[in-house]
């Protein structure tokens, strides 16, 4: 009847740990990607996913660039949401398309990628996703905090690490 009890205790513990673990909360990074997905995997429906990701980065990249980290990043994407439905359903019309747009910033998964030299391990990131009439084509993703995907000869982005001021702090 002890080892009984014992094993009781055991499998109890297990399955406390598997149940907080399974319930954890998703790890958060201090990455904001962008997911641009396509309304088809047709040839025009994939060309016109990359003009918009191009207009997006156009447009983005002055506002991301005032950013000093990820929550300014996603308030001030938060700010531009209408403004960026308003300026790719305009781009979409204009361009014969009979679809529109619907841009949103949410937490979803992603696959390992690096991007010149810097690893995004897979998981779990806030993402601004853009979805382009039944989004149901490939898609295109990247960084736009800290702008990874987002270069401008005009623009003053800078990189900043927390570590490195605490350590640069540290040694004063």
């Amino acid at each position: 009847m002890k080892n009984f009890c014992i094993v009781l205790v055991f499998l109890s513990i297990i399955m406390v740990t598997v149940a907080v673990y399974l319930n954890a909360p998703k790890p958060s990074y201090e990455y904001l990607r962008i997911h641009v997905r396509a309304n088809s995997n047709s040839e025009k429906d994939q060309s016109i996913k990359m003009e918009i990701k191009d207009l997006l980065v156009d447009y983005l990249t002055p506002y991301i660039a005032k950013c000093d980290n990820k929550s300014e990043a996603i308030v001030t994407l938060n700010a531009q949401k209408p403004n960026l439905e308003r300026l790719i359903d305009a781009y979409l019309l204009k361009n014969g398309f009979n679809y529109t747009s619907c841009v949103e910033i949410d937490n979803e998964e992603f696959p390992l990628r690096v991007y010149e030299g810097v690893t995004l391990e897979e998981g779990f990131y806030d993402a601004v996703i853009v979805n382009l009439g039944k989004a149901e084509g490939d898609n295109w993703w990247c960084v736009v905090y800290p702008p990874l995907c987002f270069y401008g000869e005009e623009t003053d982005i800078k990189y900043k690490s927390k570590l490195k001021e605490i350590i640069d702090a540290f040694f004063s």
